[in-house]
């Protein structure tokens, strides 16, 4: 069969380095796609956002299943369109998708199903939102109610730094229409947790936890980032922390989805809290998460096809989902600057050394390919992936890994999963 994946990223690579391994595969397509998805797929040079040009693609490769991996085509109905025109997708249409693309619907959603998350209030105006942090218990945090780019969560530590953001969210639109509606949350404290799972409308199986690091330098400082590195399996996800969530949070979520009229069918990503009283929700994204994509999906054993075909189906039920017993770790590699400003078009050398090795992935994330050679092309660059038997040896063989690839401004964190030698 053809498949056609629509996406940029690292973990566009990711899934069609997934979709790769499929026995039932005979073609891969990309949509724009980027220099290392180049290796395994055809690119094609279509923007996401571009839904007439793909569905016309899909049409005339005659595309048995497109897999929509961002977060603003998905949004935006994309698998609507697609669907229209008589085409199989993967992802949720643009009703369910609202469940990420509007923090103020999927916050009215947990309150009215009661499923747990932080205390919070909708604002639609800067005056009420000020008003209401004159009374506020602090640190607080502020959302963008719409897509940022995993950017649009701010938290703020007094009212000073509230009201500036207020201003910065809803006046100054830091980032755009997301910020004509905002969130003001309480403050969670606690460990946390990804969780990424398959959802066929009224099924919901979880895939194997992830933990993310959003902030850009060491000690989890510096501004929010799409990710910087992640790690896979967390060992605060615990067998009773599972039970809870799939009694309290993941089939409910799946079940007020229906129950609304927005059946979801696609990928659920819960973003945890593991709190003093217990799991709360901190965010649902309706879509792999970047980087966790980037080490969960090569420990999954099970055909990303498959499952996705059974999601479409609403035979999820009969899919058992299984990952390998090991550990990964993901540390990415971005341009110094990022997330705020940085400079393209450098050479990256030593992608070559990653080649027939192993247990070892280097996932393109913002990269192109040029006369010069592959060169950068975006903040976050590469997202080098190890796996080890445990999270200790994964860890250490991704830092090893990240020194065989080297580019002028190269940066990255060097404490990505230093939280798992204190368990």
């Amino acid at each position: 069969m053809k498949v056609l994946i629509v996406g940029s990223g690292g973990r566009e690579h990711a899934i069609a380095a997934s979709v790769a391994k499929s026995s039932i595969v005979d073609e891969i397509y990309c949509a724009p796609g980027n220099a290392g998805i180049g290796a395994i797929a055809q690119c094609v040079p279509i923007g996401a956002m571009e839904f007439e040009k793909i569905v016309a693609f899909a049409k005339e490769k005659k595309i048995d299943l497109t897999i929509v991996g961002m977060d603003d085509p998905l949004v935006g109905g994309l698998v609507d369109e697609l669907e229209a025109a008589g085409l199989r997708a993967f992802g949720p249409r643009k009703n369910a998708a609202i469940l990420e693309g509007s923090k103020a619907f999927s916050k009215d959603l947990m309150k009215k199903y009661k499923i747990p998350t932080a205390a919070y209030e909708n604002f639609d105006n800067p005056q009420d939102a000020e008003a209401y942090l004159e009374k506020a218990q602090f640190p607080i945090v502020l959302k963008a109610d719409g897509l940022a780019l995993g950017k649009g969560v701010l938290i703020c530590k007094n009212l000073e730094e509230a009201k500036e953001g207020v201003k910065s969210i809803m006046l100054d639109k830091k980032f755009g229409e997301a910020g004509n509606q905002m969130v003001i949350e309480e403050f969670m404290t606690g460990r946390e947790v990804s969780v990424l799972s398959f959802v066929d409308g009224k099924t919901i199986k979880t895939m194997t936890s992830a933990q993310d690091h959003k902030r850009a330098m060491d000690g989890d400082q510096g501004l929010n980032t799409g990710g910087m590195g992640t790690f896979s399996p967390s060992p605060f996800y615990t067998k009773e922390v599972d039970e809870f969530c799939q009694k309290y949070i993941y089939q409910p979520t799946v079940d007020a989805m229906a129950a609304e009229g927005r059946e979801f069918k696609g990928i659920i990503f819960f973003g945890l809290m593991l709190t003093e009283k217990g799991p709360k929700v901190l965010e649902y994204n309706a879509r792999f998460g970047d980087p966790e994509a980037q080490v969960v999906l090569p420990r999954m054993k099970n055909d990303i096809v498959e499952v996705a075909q059974a999601c479409i189906d609403g035979k999820l039920d009969e899919i058992e989902l299984q990952f390998e017993d090991n550990a990964a770790v993901c540390v990415v590699l971005a341009s110094k600057g990022y997330p705020v400003k940085y400079e393209k078009g450098y050479v990256i050398h030593g992608l070559e050394e990653f080649e027939g090795k192993e247990g070892y992935y280097c996932f393109h994330a913002g990269t192109k390919k040029t006369e010069e050679g592959i060169v950068t092309n975006g903040g976050r660059v590469l997202g080098i992936t190890a796996k080890g038997k445990d999270l200790r040896e994964a860890r250490a063989n991704a830092y090893k890994a990240v020194e065989w690839a080297t580019f002028e401004n190269k940066y990255m964190r060097s404490d990505i999963g230093k939280a798992i030698e204190e368990v």
